[in-house]
């Protein structure tokens, strides 16, 4: 709907839900020999009514240069009053996947930010929903509205699609109402596109259009098996390239939603990266997939797994690795406190390595003006691999800021990338948290933000 990332230039990522292009079917003949033809409806007679249409309306707060907050500032130039929120409205879909509990999955970014949501199901009822939890993480959201006479779509094993079958989008392109296109699975296990934290997407060459977020990608049984997200495109229309999660992410996400309210990540403590021929040549490997473990961090669950820079993950619980990212998301994915074992290659030999997570929360400070009250309303967060600072720049990302706050108003600012604290450089999360705990006066921070750095006063 509204998210739009750009990767190249000129290039653009419109979070919209997938509609497949032209109909599969479109060439064939009217009749053969009096037989009747091959057809989708009675499979979407059966699908159709589990997906619906979410209309959503809230407030977005305004960003604004930290100069206006300054009344003295104001004042002196005589800024004028300007609006902080601005009301905004948007239309999504979901599916319903469980209707005795009246569960709807569909994307974060439908009902993020929403005051009101309203679900309109295939007959036409209207409902008021409330939202169980969401992910921005993986955009995944669950809502929930009354459950009576419900239908729910039957959840296909996401693991079995191949490239070349055939899948069905069914989503409320444009607030059109509900409609059905059809197309082929394109690709499988799509990553660092920097959509979202964690991807895993199902590539197809539906129709993308607005409105169509959080509708249902389908198998020609009717059964889900992918939450339609965004797609690629140069002007926003659709070019046959559309993205998906796969069904099999979406649940294990829902699950920890609806039994904890939030998801909790599993932490293993590593940095991993892709496993090049350079670097297969090097290790002695003859193989070109996995991730190489370049770093391991002190007293993590790898550290007393055993892992030792060098080694190279090429499956986890069985299932193969074949990019770093697949270990971001394999181990992202599982609950803390799972076991989950490891095979890698060391010194050109395979072995197996058995880690326990933590919890990755456990790793970061809950609120930061307990460590240090000039912090109020701050979050951070380490460098994940997606984001175009890792690797090259030593520091933290800033990953919230409430408006207001003494940090706000000194200019810090969500996606800064704090790289120093009184002038003693940080690496990571801990480094930060040990400076600014035993700091009593002002913080002096070096921010990076775009493509130039400043230092900031807290």
């Amino acid at each position: 709907m509204n998210k739009i990332k750009r990767l190249h230039q000129n290039l653009f990522l419109f979070c919209l839900l997938l509609v497949v292009g032209p109909s599969s079917f479109a060439a064939l003949p009217v009749a053969v020999d009096g037989s009747k033809l091959p057809s989708l409806a009675p499979m979407l007679q059966k699908a159709t009514p589990a997906v619906v249409n979410v209309a959503t309306k809230g407030k977005i707060t305004m960003r604004q240069n930290p100069l206006f907050a300054d009344p003295f500032f104001r004042h002196f130039f005589n800024v004028p009053n300007q609006p902080l929120q601005r009301k905004f409205q948007a239309l999504g879909s979901g599916v319903i996947v469980d209707a005795k509990r009246g569960l709807v999955l569909t994307n974060n970014h439908v009902i993020e930010h929403a005051d009101q949501i309203t679900v309109t199901l295939h007959d036409g009822r209207q409902l008021d929903a409330k939202v169980v939890g969401s992910d921005p993480e993986t955009d995944v959201a669950v809502i929930k509205i009354p459950a009576k006479n419900l239908t729910a779509i039957k959840i296909a094993n996401s693991d079995n699609l191949k490239v070349g079958d055939f899948v069905v989008a069914i989503g409320n392109p444009f607030g059109l109402g509900q409609t059905v296109t059809s197309g082929i699975v394109s690709a499988l296990g799509r990553s660092g596109l920097g959509i979202e934290g964690y991807e895993n997407f199902i590539q197809t060459d539906a129709s993308i259009n607005p409105g169509n977020s959080g509708g249902a990608l389908v198998n020609l049984r009717g059964e889900l098996v992918g939450i339609n997200t965004a797609i690629f495109s140069r002007s926003g229309g659709n070019i046959g390239i559309g993205f998906a999660i796969p069904i099999n992410m979406a649940t294990q996400v829902m699950e920890q939603i609806v039994k904890n309210g939030s998801v909790r990540r599993g932490y293993l403590g590593v940095q991993v990266q892709d496993l090049n021929p350079d670097l297969a040549e090097a290790f002695d490997i003859k193989r070109d997939t996995g991730a190489v473990v370049n770093s391991v961090e002190p007293d993590s669950p790898a550290s007393k797994a055993g892992f030792k820079a060098g080694d190279v993950i090429i499956a986890i619980n069985g299932k193969q690795v074949k990019k770093a990212w697949d270990v971001r998301n394999q181990i992202g994915l599982k609950q803390p406190g799972k076991e989950v074992t490891f095979e890698v290659v060391r010194n050109g030999k395979k072995t197996q390595l058995t880690a326990k997570l933590a919890s990755m929360e456990d790793q970061l400070p809950g609120q930061l003006s307990s460590i240090n009250d000039r912090l109020e309303g701050v979050s951070i967060s380490n460098l994940a691999q997606d984001n175009p600072y890792y690797g090259k720049v030593d520091g933290i990302i800033v990953t919230d800021v409430t408006q207001g706050t003494r940090p706000w108003r000194a200019g810090l600012r969500k996606g800064d990338i704090i790289t120093s604290v009184n002038r003693h450089n940080i690496g990571n999360v801990k480094d930060f948290v040990e400076l600014v705990r035993h700091v009593n006066g002002p913080l002096l921070l070096r921010i990076i933000r775009g493509n130039s750095a400043a230092f900031l006063v807290i």
